[in-house]
């Protein structure tokens, strides 16, 4: 097909009915890429012969080497189909599971998607994942089973099992769909119960329960794949073929004469043909009859495979002309029988028109968005659509409408931004040049010739004797001149050379973007909205008819930007475009200094940020990176901070420690984050350290059985019992631990005493809280606004609910008697204040409660109240670096049961006693603070000096109070770093008093393996400390599916060593899943007679907890404990080798 040109692609970018913007969604290795080489070259942009084996769209050189796509990169393709022409932006996306945050990049800008299924591996993991995604987005998926061809080489399947193996592949696909579509409807269901129950509550009177779930009177039938729905294509990609039925019931309609509509129904399914009555008659399995489509479809392809295989010439040729195909002789001589199959498969059941043309008839257009996913992009959080602003809703009739009139509202939403080689841009590259250029530059380099030769001859001649050349010297000064021009000249092109060369070095960020409403114009001004902009307070300041050309006044989250250029991507090039109307894939250039990862624009104050894109994969893998040479230091910060920008999963962190660490994926993206640091973005060479492997720190219950699992206390002690005293002597002096536990300490000056007790938090509940942590942060806000007094705008209904039923789940879960009250009594959460551990306070005098936003606010005095935020900071502190290896905590509830502060008054009688004492400490500290000004806990205690000293007191007892407040900061730092620092150290000897232990990151693993593999699998796995949890056969082939948990920390690796081990047949997919106690105490010491029979004195055999523990400890500086032999010396045998 002949190549498409710029300016038809613009013509039919106007035609918004023509328009299908689409993805291609699967697994790793089920052939996306492959089949988007077939798309593209229906369009002629590459060949045909190189569909499959030029992977057109994986431009970057490490997409090539590996072969798996890394990035989501878009192309125009223009099909024809009748009298309609359509515009199709196709999207590949990678399926390999560290990219998956590609994928979520790709389905936000895209309308309907289609679903690649390898026929021999089925459904697997990716697979629901990607279908859970665009279920999430509420696009319309269609299904290619791909990789047909497999099924008769590989296999050797009969067409009959063939079809039962399809079929199955439909119903496992059709399956997950399904169980999408439950959890929604169950969950609608849900919300329509509470809604009920609010009402019914008003109105009194007989109830009847409706045990219906809801389910019956919904209709899903358009949901499912079913090949007589056309949403089915069967393909071989990298053979060239693919079909839907309807392409066959045409065909055999004409030749049986039955209508095309009724074999359209009955070519899928349990239906034969009876060749006497001919009629279709339903029972092809009781009747042991073939169905219809093993006998009108399978069976043509399986013998057509058969004779190019077999190379039965006759057989062919009979073939060819039956089909009425043109076979070059060069394709049916070629030695690889698949160039001949391709060759006349690909003319007969082209894939490409199979595949376009069921996108066309069942995919919408950007005219069909639905209310619902309209509504869901434009609310952010909690919010309801009702709640928004009503300019914000009436915005929703533009995105319905997807109108491209001058007057409609822009608006644009940036899924990601790719980073670009300057040399890629239009306005950079070579262009053809003119009869007139070229004529021109012949000329300069006919003169520069002429000059040449010229300045030659001028050397000859100035080599003759002085009296000959006398009459040359008027000549020769002109000629000088000439070559000074020449010089600078030279010396000018040198230094553009120089230019242009840096800015070939540059990378230019281009925003991978979808027009949602209006015309987006080159130098066209728009406003750029962040992901926390909140049109209903911008809307005060300015008017909604505003434009982002006038001056406006400062709004947070929102700045106005210009639209440098407008791109067409086409793959690997780029087009340059004046304007784009409504409902197009384009990239934007010029945004990189306003747009980080995503962002909405648009030219309405009014439109809402679009809700954040949901990523499956979490970023775990961590490490630090520096460079070989400290003076690159600047360029490797850069090169971080483009890298940030050109990737959306990975994160740049900067730590306390000064390291800069880099947080991504996987080991495969992490290569690809280093090589891209190293190659594009920084261009310096790094050094990388070892992962860093993120624990937590937690507490257990004490343990029943010992480590030779003999019951605690029934055994015999031995004489040794070191482990009771060491204990002892790890706590200082003036802290008391009692016998349960409870730490009760005192400040350094003695004015405040807590005691504090740790407890460990049941599984359920550490679940719970790490699931809402967005919703603990959002009752933070409230809370903090609530207590300063700020009219917050109206809380949101469906937020409060929320809250309620969190609140409800955590008193279902905290019961027992020592869990009485616990929920109303919680004082914070941490760390952070949203983490997975919980305060609470459980002593008389005070109330304060993080459900104030449900409307139980307390306010009050007391004592208590000045410095309960130090309390809090000392617990945020405590749960952020546990004593372990000061990694975070997680699952520990603290409980403070008693706080005494004294009274100002002792501390007046007091200050009166030691007077002299204090004074000469004071003064002593005053001559301090002003040499050094000393900062306690970043408070500096000459601050204290001079709010005491400025402020003028009145009353005597506020002549007290500052007295009190002074002596308490004088002497040991402001009293509220005091409680902060007290209560940090509680914490920490409240959980050294209860028994430790590491939690581990852990990853599902999922292997895909064939039988006689399976014992090295496991081999790797128990190696590496992995924990299998289920193994089952997919029906129809020798593969298993295993199912493990692997520790994140024996990971790194893991993926290379199963390959090698298994000779590449098995490959794993691993993503993070949740936190692990690790089950062994990293201070354990053997201490009764049968530990140290089993494990000797030393018990120095590996203790997994103790090695993990000891390795984070050693990575951050802190202290080991390790035998180092200092003195190694050889041992001498004194008597002598006879």
């Amino acid at each position: 097909m002949v190549l498409t040109s710029v300016g038809r692609m613009v013509g039919l970018q106007k035609k918004t009915s023509g328009i299908r913007n689409i993805c291609i969604l699967a697994h790793v290795d089920h052939g996306k890429t492959t089949l988007a080489d077939c798309l593209i070259s229906s369009n002629g942009i590459i060949s045909s012969r190189l569909a499959g084996k030029l992977r057109y769209l994986d431009s970057r050189e490490d997409e090539q080497i590996r072969g798996i796509t890394m990035k989501s990169s878009a192309i125009s393709l223009h099909f024809v189909k009748g009298d309609q022409e359509y515009l199709i932006n196709l999207i590949d996306s990678p399926g390999h599971v560290d990219f998956s945050s590609e994928v979520s990049t790709a389905v936000r800008l895209c309308d309907g998607c289609i679903i690649v299924v390898d026929a021999v591996e089925g459904v697997c993991p990716q697979t629901q994942a990607v279908l859970r995604q665009a279920w999430l987005e509420n696009i319309r998926p269609v299904l290619v089973i791909n990789k047909i061809d497999r099924l008769i080489v590989e296999l050797k399947l009969t067409p009959q099992e063939a079809y039962l193996h399809l079929k199955n592949i439909l119903e496992q696909i059709n399956a997950v769909t399904g169980a999408l579509f439950t959890s929604k409807v169950l969950e609608e269901r849900a919300e329509k119960e509470t809604e009920n129950e609010n009402i019914s509550d008003t109105a009194a009177g007989d109830q009847i329960y409706d045990w219906s779930a809801g389910l019956e009177d919904t209709d899903d039938s358009h949901l499912y794949f079913s090949p007589d729905h056309g949403n089915v294509v069967f393909a071989s990609a990298i053979d060239g073929w693919g079909f839907g039925i309807e392409h066959f019931a045409k065909l055999y309609s004409r030749k049986i004469g039955i209508k095309p509509a009724v074999l359209l129904k009955t070519l899928w399914g349990d239906y034969y043909l009876n060749t006497k009555a001919k009629k279709i008659m339903k029972g092809d399995q009781s009747k042991g009859k073939k169905p219809l489509f093993v006998q009108l479809v399978l069976d043509n392809i399986w013998s057509l495979y058969e004779a190019v295989l077999k190379r039965d010439k006759e057989k062919i040729e009979k073939i060819v002309t039956s089909l009425g195909l043109k076979i070059g002789a060069r394709e049916s001589r070629h030695a690889d029988p698949k160039v001949h199959l391709n060759a006349i498969c690909s003319q007969w059941l082209p894939v490409s028109d199979a595949v376009l043309s069921m996108v066309c008839n069942k995919l919408p257009s950007p005219l069909d968005i639905t209310a619902e996913r309209v509504e869901k992009l434009m609310c952010v959080g909690a919010r309801t659509f009702d709640s928004l602003p009503p300019e914000t809703q009436e915005l929703k009739n533009a995105f319905m409408k997807c109108s491209s009139e001058g007057t409609a509202p822009v608006i644009v939403f940036v899924s990601k931004m790719f980073a670009v080689d300057a040399k890629a841009l239009p306005h950079n590259k070579p262009r053809p040049l003119t009869q007139e250029e070229i004529a021109h530059r012949r000329e300069l380099a006919k003169r520069r010739h002429a000059e040449k030769l010229a300045a030659n001859q001028g050397k000859e001649l100035s080599e003759k004797p002085p009296s000959e050349n006398s009459f040359e010297v008027t000549g020769n000064t002109g000629d000088t001149k000439g070559e000074e021009q020449h010089l600078t000249g030279r010396v000018e092109i040198m230094t553009s050379k120089a230019m242009k060369q840096e800015a070939d070095n540059k990378e230019s960020f281009i925003a991978f973007a979808r027009v949602f409403s209006g015309i987006v114009q080159r130098g066209q001004k728009i406003f750029v909205l962040g992901p926390k902009y909140d049109p209903a307070e911008s809307l005060h300041k300015l008017s909604s008819q505003c434009s982002a050309t006038s001056d406006l006044p400062l709004v947070p989250h929102m700045t106005c930007c210009t639209l440098e250029n407008l791109y067409l991507l086409m793959g690997r090039e780029l087009e340059d475009l004046e304007e784009v109307p409504a409902g197009n894939v384009l990239g934007i250039g010029g945004l990189q200094d306003f747009v980080l990862k995503s962002a909405t624009l648009s030219t309405s104050p009014a439109c809402p940020p679009f809700t954040p894109l949901n990523f499956e994969a979490t970023p775990i893998v961590r490490v630090a990176v520096e460079p070989k040479h400290p003076s690159d230091m600047p360029q490797l910060v850069r090169g971080m901070k483009l890298l940030n920008q050109a990737d959306p999963c990975v994160q740049v962190l900067i730590q306390e420690t000064g390291e800069h660490v880099l947080v991504t994926a996987g080991e495969v993206h992490l290569q690809r984050c280093l090589d891209d640091l190293k190659e594009r973005f920084a261009k310096v060479q790094i050094s990388v350290s070892a992962p860093i492997i993120p624990f937590r720190e937690t507490i257990t219950r004490p343990p029943k059985v010992d480590m030779v699992n003999e019951e605690i206390g029934k055994q015999q002690k031995v004489a040794v019992i070191h482990q009771t005293k060491e204990d002892q002597s790890k706590i200082p002096e003036g802290i008391q631990v009692d016998s349960d536990g409870l730490v009760t300490i005192s400040t350094p000056n003695k004015q405040a005493t807590l005691s504090v007790r740790a407890m460990p938090l049941p599984e359920e509940v550490t679940r719970l809280l790490e699931e809402n942590s967005d919703l603990i942060r959002t009752m933070e806000q409230l809370n903090t606004s609530l207590n300063e007094d700020k009219k917050t705008h109206e809380i949101n209904q469906k937020t409060l609910d929320r809250i309620k039923e969190f609140k409800q789940k955590l008193e279902q879960n905290l019961q027992g008697r020592k869990w009485r009250n616990a929920v109303d009594q919680i004082w914070s959460f941490g760390p952070r204040k949203c983490g997975p551990n919980i305060l609470l306070y459980n002593f008389e005098g005070y109330k304060r409660s993080v459900w104030q936003c449900l409307g139980n606010a307390v306010k009050e005095v007391s004592k208590y109240r000045d410095f309960d935020n130090s309390i809090v900071s000392g617990f945020q502190l405590a749960t952020l670096s546990g004593p372990m290896c000061e990694e975070p905590l997680m699952g520990v509830c603290f409980t403070v049961e008693k706080w005494e502060i004294n009274t100002v008054g002792e501390m007046l009688s007091t200050s009166s006693q030691d007077s002299g004492e204090c004074d000469a400490v004071e003064h002593k500290q005053n001559e301090d603070t002003t040499l050094t000004s000393s900062c306690t806990d970043g408070v500096c205690s000459v601050n204290e000096h001079q709010d005491s000293s400025q402020s003028v007191p009145n009353s005597p007892e506020k002549i007290s109070k500052h007295k009190g407040e002074v002596l308490l900061a004088d002497c040991y730092g402001p009293f509220s770093g005091q409680l902060i620092a007290t209560m940090k150290e509680a914490c920490r000897y409240a959980l050294q008093a209860k028994p430790q232990r590491l939690m581990a990151a852990m990853y599902t693993c999922e292997i895909m393996a064939t039988a006689e593999v399976l014992g090295r699998v496991y081999a790797v796995l128990s190696k590496r400390e992995g924990r299998v949890l289920q193994e089952e056969m997919k029906e129809g082939t020798d593969v298993f599916i295993i199912k493990a948990v692997l520790p994140v920390a024996e990971s790194f690796g893991f993926a290379d060593e199963i390959r090698k081990r298994t000779s590449g047949l098995a490959s794993p997919q691993l993503v993070f899943s949740h936190w692990e106690i690790i089950s062994s105490d990293p201070f354990w010491v053997p201490t009764t007679e049968e530990e140290y029979l089993h494990f000797g004195e030393k018990a120095d055999s590996e203790n997994q907890a103790r090695k993990y523990m000891n390795a984070v400890r050693k990575r951050k500086g802190l202290y080991v404990e390790e035998k180092i032999v200092e003195h190694a010396e050889k041992q001498r045998t004194l008597s002598r080798n006879k």
